[in-house]
């Protein structure tokens, strides 16, 4: 007797995608650190963040975003500033090399999305960005 394979969720399968772009997005394929582009893309969409802000969006523990910060500044790709209206909070900024590292991440991304959603036709992968991008308007909406 045959057994179907067990019907996988929706998140089981995100995540395995997940797994397979960030084993694919090596620093020598995209240029950075797939966390540092992480932290670069939420710098961009945010305009800007605090240090905590930061921290608490990508998940990091203090100690780790510090981390993180001191080899994206080494980079030249953040800076950090005292906040003026709080001297014990900074402020993260990307720079123009940040920005255009970020871009340049973006394009090599793209090879590996063929790699790793090459089997969708070009409307499945529209409809696929289109559905993820509704479900993280739903995260925007509970973030606010």
């Amino acid at each position: 007797m045959t057994t179907a394979p067990p019907v996988q969720g929706s998140m089981n399968l995100l995540t395995r995608l997940s797994r397979l772009v960030y084993r694919r997005a090596t620093e020598e394929v995209i240029g950075i650190r797939l966390k540092q582009f992480i932290a670069l893309d939420y710098l961009r969409e945010q305009g800007g963040s605090s240090q905590q802000q930061l921290g608490q969006s990508l998940m990091l523990d203090p100690n780790n975003c510090v981390i993180l910060l001191n080899d994206l500044e080494d980079d030249g790709y953040v800076e950090r500033r005292r906040d003026p209206t709080d001297r014990r909070r900074h402020m993260v900024s990307m720079t123009a090399a940040g920005e255009r590292a970020l871009e340049h991440a973006e394009v090599k991304l793209e090879t590996i999305e063929d790699q790793v959603i090459g089997n969708l036709t070009e409307a499945e992968r529209s409809k696929l960005r289109d559905l993820l991008a509704k479900a993280l308007e739903g995260d925007q909406a509970e973030a606010v």
